[in-house]
């Protein structure tokens, strides 16, 4: 008989690194392609922190040709001497121990991004194996840590297979980390080569000076030299401001840099330019790490910048006596801004390090900006700026007196009638909005076949039977003229733009069901513009889903695989054998109700792809380049990286 009881029996205690191998999602946010990055991410952060402490100025990363990833800097390097309290070298309790490092008093590090101690240990837990060099005092340390089944077959994580040892004279400073993703734990163990080189971009635009290269010994050139690229930007912020902007056409060619270093507990960079259209970018970040959900920072810049930017007005007379002040959106319609804080003892809301928390950070930001912009906007030579920016606002001003009318009418077209949901909106029948979704599904045919599958208590769908109107070139106003933007605001039940609140949702999942081509990429693409601009809580809260079709059905008698990757059609002819046949879906209403809801809609074998938002620059980079007015722009982004040779050649394949 088993026992049931709940007594001390019951409670585990897990040791040393058994915790990270038992709950991994924890520490690393999940097995999938995103935490094997963040493994990496982990080890980068480290060298980083030496590079902004002005350790060290370079750091490399390596991806090796049998799928290692290593990471060196010219830092100080790990110490190497005894642990006073534990008996073993630091380096071993570097990568043995959570909760070990450097980094929870002010004495080693002025600022730190990794603040937990977790990320080094973590890393040796998931890997097959780990090694570390150090290079210090003149010499080279080495130790090997591995991840090996016991006796009864439990695996045993980041065991060293030997103390740290000194192997020779180098007149190298720094770490040298190398280690393998356990593939036991990982989903894939395949590092994406352009997702870690956006990293090291990013990373690079916030150490202003610092080299940061990334080589992929995987790929090499007609001469066998592997992949290289190097990342260096001496203007830091003020280069990824002008490379946001890239795509858009700016209202001055001057970037507008504030910088304070005169504390030792807060440092502050700040880079401003506008464009022309009515989009607001604030990038920020706290010891570079992006925070997407803003904070106490951005709270204090925004305000600084309305007050600034009034008074300046009234000086400059384009205010009158009797006007009022123009509001905060209108200072920021078109601004793109970045804002690097450095501070000690940040304060992080949630564990996503989303949104900073410090209220000292508002006072101190505020102070600096409304110091250094007025200083700026005091300089005659600086008028004409100053003059193009309260003309942007005005312009703002207007497009905001249209929007709230255009706001008020589509208010009481909802308050009197649902008419623009009849007819279109299959409801779910369901009152709880947390278990409820809604398929945004392309087309009529698909749309019908979707209504005849789903489940009515808890699936809705919304079929698009006009185009959507693109966000990204529309004012608000604009957009409320579009029958599908209004079809969706209702459906959605949250309001929109400034309005939008959370709380009103009536679907916890928006699921966007487009084909997979072209003209469905276009629709997700048009869709997710929108939602980031006016409902922009939707994808930071993780409420955003874009459904994955199939690509193929292999079927051989009574045995039916559904592919939905040119990567996995070969593994899936293998396993039905010879004699298969086969089908490419081009679209949604190429399916009949039994495939739609087992292969797309059944959240017990469907496959859907989260929206995210992490990095607030490369987001509206991208989105500018994709749906903006730069075409040149949009086709070298194309051209790198689009496909144009893929062809289907399964109909040749046994």
């Amino acid at each position: 008989m088993p026992n049931n009881a709940y007594d001390g029996n019951s409670i585990d205690i897990l040791k040393g690194l058994d915790a990270v191998r038992k709950r991994p999602g924890m520490y690393i946010g999940g097995t999938g392609i995103k935490g094997l990055h963040h493994l990496l991410w982990e080890i980068i952060d480290n060298s980083v922190d030496e590079v902004a402490n002005k350790h060290g100025d370079t750091v490399t990363v390596t991806i090796h040709a049998d799928g290692s990833a290593s990471v060196e800097d010219n830092g100080r390097g790990i110490p190497v001497d005894m642990h006073p309290e534990l008996g073993v070298s630091c380096v071993e309790v570097v990568f043995r121990e959570l909760h070990a490092g450097g980094k929870f008093n002010n004495n080693n590090y002025q600022f730190s991004g990794g603040l937990h101690g977790v990320g080094a240990s973590v890393v040796n837990a998931l890997s097959t194996w780990l090694e570390v060099e150090v290079y210090s005092k003149g010499h080279v340390y080495q130790q090997r840590f591995h991840s090996i089944p016991d006796e009864h077959g439990e695996i045993q994580s980041g065991i060293p297979v030997a103390p740290l040892a000194k192997k020779g004279k180098t007149a190298k400073q720094g770490t040298y980390i190398r280690f393998m993703p356990d593939d036991r734990v990982f989903d894939s163990i395949e590092f994406n080569v352009d997702t870690v080189a956006k990293h090291l971009q990013d990373t690079a635009f916030m150490n202003k000076g610092a080299r940061f290269i990334l080589i992929d010994k995987r790929k090499v050139d007609d001469d066998m030299q592997p992949y290289r690229v190097e990342f260096c930007y001496e203007g830091g912020i003020v280069d990824l401001v002008k490379f946001i902007n890239e795509s858009k056409k700016t209202l001055f060619d001057q970037v507008i840099y504030i910088e304070d270093k005169s504390r030792e507990d807060c440092q502050l960079e700040v880079a401003i330019q506008y464009t022309d259209d009515y989009s607001e970018t604030i990038a920020s970040y706290v010891n570079n790490i992006p925070t997407a959900d803003g904070g106490t920072h951005e709270t204090g810049f925004k305000s600084a910048l309305t007050r600034v930017l009034n008074d300046y007005a009234r000086s400059r007379n384009i205010l009158k006596e009797k006007d009022s002040n123009f509001v905060g959106e209108d200072f920021r319609g078109g601004i793109c801004c970045v804002l690097l804080l450095r501070m000690k003892n940040v304060q992080f809301e949630g564990q996503t390090k989303g949104k900073l928390g410090n209220t000292e950070a508002k006072t101190y930001v505020e102070g600096v900006v409304a110091e250094g912009l007025s200083a700026y906007l005091a300089d005659k030579r600086n008028w004409s700026i100053g003059d193009a920016i309260v003309e942007k606002a005005m312009t703002a001003q207007k497009a905001r007196i249209a929007s709230k009318k255009a706001k008020e009418i589509a208010r009481q077209k909802s308050n009197a009638s649902s008419s623009n949901l009849i007819g279109k909106l299959a409801p779910a029948t369901g009152r709880k909005p947390e278990l409820n979704e809604v398929f945004i599904v392309e087309g009529d045919s698909a749309g019908g076949t979707a209504k005849q599958c789903r489940n009515r208590a808890t699936q809705a769908i919304l079929p698009l039977r006009g185009k959507v109107i693109n966000a990204e070139k529309k004012r608000l106003d604009q957009l409320l003229d579009n029958a599908e933007i209004c079809t969706i605001i209702s459906a959605l039940g949250a309001g929109f733009g400034d309005e939008f609140n959370l709380a009103g949702l009536k679907y916890h999942k928006v699921i966007i069901l487009a084909d997979a081509d072209q003209d469905g990429g276009h629709i997700r693409s048009l869709l997710i513009t929108f939602f980031y601009r006016y409902m922009r809580e939707l994808i930071t809260e993780g409420h955003v889903y874009c459904g994955m079709p199939p690509l193929y059905r292999i079927s051989k008698k009574d045995v039916v695989r559904y592919v939905y990757s040119d990567r996995e059609l070969d593994a899936a002819i293998k396993e039905v054998g010879r004699g298969y046949s086969i089908q490419r879906y081009k679209g949604l209403g190429e399916m009949n109700k039994d495939q739609l809801w087992e292969t797309t809609m059944d959240p017990e074998r469907r496959s859907l792809m989260r929206v995210t938002l992490e990095d607030g620059a490369t987001a509206e980079r991208m989105i500018s380049t994709w749906m903006g007015e730069n075409i040149e722009a949009r086709k070298a982004y194309i051209s790198k990286h689009a496909n144009f040779n893929k062809v289907d050649d399964f109909q040749k394949k046994d």
